[in-house]
């Protein structure tokens, strides 16, 4: 699994252009607060849990051979007290019993849900310009 580098920059507002390799995405606050261009910081990180949750059981029912012809997984936050991420999966196969339960132990195991579980400590550091174009040139 290949990790590159995220390029964060300002766009419009509060929206901000994510660039990740030679792909891009543009994050947004809905309005009143931003143009809402795109998804909110918290629905990038949902997404980013349901991508890797779906990925993740897909590979393991194909290593498997099972017959799974679907998988969708659907997550919300839920903030009231202490805050919630609600993930919800769909197995949609001729799936027995044993093999469904497989799948959504797996689905617990998948990169970025053992990240949010125990996540690692964040390190602020503060660069220079120059670096960080010297960094971006090195990089495309």
């Amino acid at each position: 699994m290949s990790h590159r580098t995220v390029h964060v920059t300002e766009h419009q507002g509060l929206a901000r252009m994510i660039t990740v390799g030679p792909h891009r995405l543009i994050v947004d606050e809905p309005a009143p607060l931003g143009g809402d261009m795109g998804p909110d910081p918290i629905e990038v990180l949902l997404a980013a849990l349901g991508a890797c949750t779906s990925m993740t059981v897909r590979m393991y029912a194909d290593r498997h051979a099972w017959a799974l012809r679907d998988v969708q997984v659907r997550l919300r936050l839920e903030q009231g007290g202490e805050p919630a991420v609600i993930r919800e999966i769909f197995l949609d196969g001729d799936l027995t019993d044993d093999q469904r339960s497989r799948l959504m132990a797996v689905a617990g195991r998948c990169p970025v849900h053992r990240l949010l579980s125990a996540p690692p400590p964040i390190t602020t550091v503060p660069i220079e310009h120059t670096a960080l174009a010297a960094h971006d040139a090195g990089n495309s």
